[in-house]
């Protein structure tokens, strides 16, 4: 075989699974290329919250904070609900022993991380759980340390605030410690700095910046604009890509493996149509718009097995004209409930946003609930952030004239605007409200967990989670069930190699992040569990490419 460039390790995608391939391949002595099809690094993970979830890591030990691989694992045993192969005891068991490992390595290659403390699992009350957080996250990071050539190709949040930080700048009108913290993020930090030329990013422009830096430390090249276009075999092995780089095909041999990092299939609408449940639309993913499954399909082509292919990261969503926004601490905040066409709530609004999108599919196939509606009474509009909009909220008449936002003085006004039902919707306002007077949550417990309480108003009582719909003017806007990106994708193994349908190995291919099934199966631990499991494997699995023996093309 002909090849134009010849490597040890070929890595396909520059997100955060990506990038981890590379660091610890070349660590360990290997040539390593870095394939991107878009024009800037990051893809995903550098349009997220950063954050990766890290049990057992030392700075929730430096914060006082006790915790054990024992305990972790029993709290992945316990919530995830399927034990198959993606979610084997092998892959938690590997996740979790190496997870700590990974931010001591990073930390020794110079990367700066904090522990986002007080920032819960997601279901902290059940057995392992921990209230604290197990999450960790780049701190803030200036992206001309990168250089001229580099500091303008990732992509950032524009404004430097930490995932841990978020909920009090939801309060920015009712604590002081929101309203310090708002006024330190807008003014200091992003006003301020950017008068003074500083690019400082926080979330995923952070964590991404800080891999890409030491990437080009060890002059690992990264290719922009150079999509992979298949996978080139010899016999049962994968011996290189082929990419598209300049207009032209090329040929690059991977004499130890290749890692297939690029990302789920969010923006491929075929696939969705295909694999996932109905209705689903490409246009409500906040996912990168280079995700559209090659790095899947690619593996596919040359015999890899797939699994959980009907799920996705999802994020309850709204669609603005600007295109998707996820809907985070809006629907867990007081004043507010989510209810289907018959006017009734189907979830607790402030759990996961993985459990909340899946309740939406099933209780569409009960009573016509996509789009769902979150239904605001006026003191959620007056106290609370509505998207980036500070409160009190203007709401541009626009916003009125083309559906997104619908206002009314009454309830039943407000049910027949949006088309749901009168009587269910003034029955719904009137026993929810009670809950919250009373301050217990009969449906469905919102409030009970420190997971909910972390998007709460603590001067709301008795309950922070919970306040009357009853103040006009209301307000409804839709609900999409929307994602952060797909949860399905190649079945791998321990050691991030891709499998076959019968569990054998394909030598020379591995993959991380949301290339695979998740080894977290249908649920999501806490906050950074999609970019904590694409490290760590993509950790496991450039250390593993480098122990290989050349794997010679016939």
């Amino acid at each position: 075989m002909d090849f134009e460039h010849t490597t040890n390790v070929v890595v396909v995608g520059s997100g955060a699974a990506g990038l981890t391939t590379a660091i610890a391949a070349r660590e360990a002595g290997c040539e390593v290329i870095v394939l991107e099809s878009m024009d800037k690094v990051g893809g995903s993970t550098a349009k997220s919250g950063g954050g990766f979830w890290i049990p057992n890591n030392p700075y929730m030990k430096s914060a006082g904070v006790d915790d054990s691989s024992e305990s972790a694992l029993t709290y992945l045993n316990e919530i995830i609900p399927e034990k198959g192969p993606a979610s084997s005891k092998e892959r938690r068991e590997a996740y979790v022993k190496h997870a700590p490992e990974l931010v001591i390595w990073l930390e020794g290659l110079g990367f700066k991380a904090i522990c986002a403390y007080g920032y819960p699992d997601y279901y902290p009350e059940c057995s392992g759980g921990c209230a604290e957080g197990r999450c960790v996250e780049g701190n803030l990071f200036d992206l001309r340390i990168l250089g001229k050539q580099w500091k303008g190709k990732v992509q950032a949040v524009p404004v430097p605030l930490h995932t841990f930080e978020a909920n009090k700048l939801s309060l920015a009108m009712r604590t002081w410690s929101g309203f310090f913290t708002t006024l330190d993020v807008i003014g200091r930090r992003t006003i301020l700095w950017r008068l003074l030329g500083r690019q400082r990013v926080s979330m995923g422009g952070s964590l991404i910046g800080q891999l890409l830096r030491i990437l080009l430390d060890g002059s690992v090249p990264v290719w922009l604009k150079t999509p992979m276009v298949s996978l080139i075999t010899d016999g049962d092995a994968v011996v290189g890509v082929v990419a598209e780089k300049g207009g032209k095909h090329i040929r690059i041999r991977a004499t130890h493996g290749v890692m297939l990092a690029a990302g789920g299939f969010e923006h491929n609408d075929a696939m969705r149509q295909q694999y996932q449940q109905h209705p689903i639309s490409t246009e409500w993913t906040s996912g990168a718009s280079g995700n559209t499954g090659g790095g899947i399909q690619a593996g596919i082509d040359v015999g890899a097995a797939v699994e959980m292919m009907d799920e996705a990261w999802w994020m309850p969503t709204l669609l603005l004209k600007s295109g998707p926004w996820p809907l985070l601490f809006e629907r867990s905040l007081p004043y507010s409930m989510i209810v289907d066409s018959s006017g009734q709530r189907f979830m607790n609004e402030s759990g996961s946003y993985v459990d909340c999108g899946q309740q939406q599919y099933k209780r569409n196939k009960v009573v016509p609930a996509i789009p769902a509606y979150i239904i605001l009474d006026s003191r959620h509009r007056r106290y609370y952030m509505l998207g980036m909009n500070m409160p009190p909220c203007i709401t541009p008449k626009l916003a009125y004239k083309e559906g997104f936002i619908t206002k009314a003085n009454s309830l039943p006004e407000l049910a027949r605007k949006i088309g749901i039902d009168e009587a269910g919707l003034v029955a719904t306002a009137k026993r929810f409200s009670q809950f919250a007077k009373n301050g217990k949550d009969e449906d469905f417990g919102r409030g009970e967990s420190a997971y909910d309480r972390f998007y709460s108003d603590p001067r709301v009582k008795p309950n922070p989670n919970l306040g009357p719909i009853e103040k006009p003017p209301f307000y409804a806007l839709k609900i999409w069930p929307g994602d952060l990106g797909t949860m399905g994708g190649l079945l791998t193994d321990e050691h991030a190699r891709v499998l076959r349908k019968d569990g054998s190995v394909i030598r020379g291919l591995y993959a991380a992040g949301n290339n695979t099934a998740a080894v977290m199966g249908r649920t999501y631990p806490g906050p950074g569990s999609t970019i904590g499991p694409a490290m760590v494997f993509g950790m496991i699995g450039g250390r593993h490419a480098a122990t290989m023996a050349e794997v010679q093309p016939g």
